[in-house]
């Protein structure tokens, strides 16, 4: 039985990991694509659905404006220092794509990649502690996170 419980949860893994990379190769096309995109700076007058399409939100410069309207805005100097090493010790081996303010509830957060590519989003307090880890850029809380 230990074996099949093995194989269950390794198969369980390694879906897991190919899910997550699809997400973030998704995710990549499509920051790609809306660079290229708006590259055209002349209108077409044929009234196509580009025209009324939103301007295109790069994760990479924060900006996010939460149900609640508050804007997030990227972290810079020793606040962002702190917020990366608590970020950092939480989920050790991961990569930290962008520091921020937070929305949602939490004073600041941590967009990453885990070592396995599975993105989380890791909220931090005021103190610079890790209030909880959630799956994927403001999913539910992570099994085993922290929270207070």
């Amino acid at each position: 039985m230990k074996p099949i419980r093995k194989a269950v949860i390794g198969a369980g893994l390694v879906g897991s990991t190919l899910i997550g990379g699809a997400v973030g190769a998704a995710l990549l096309n499509g920051s790609a694509t809306a660079q290229t995109s708006t590259s055209s700076t002349a209108p077409s007058s044929s009234g196509s659905a580009t025209q009324n399409a939103p301007p295109s939100f790069d994760p990479t410069k924060g900006g996010h404006v939460g149900a609640n309207g508050v804007k997030e805005e990227l972290l810079t100097g020793d606040t962002a220092d702190k917020v990366r090493a608590a970020a950092q010790a939480a989920v050790p081996g991961g990569t930290i794509q962008r520091v921020e303010t937070d929305a949602e509830g939490s004073p600041y957060e941590a967009h990453m990649t885990k070592s396995d590519g599975s993105p989380v989003t890791v909220k931090v307090d005021n103190n610079f502690k890790v209030t909880s880890i959630e799956d994927g850029p403001g999913g539910r809380p992570a099994s085993g996170s922290a929270s207070t």
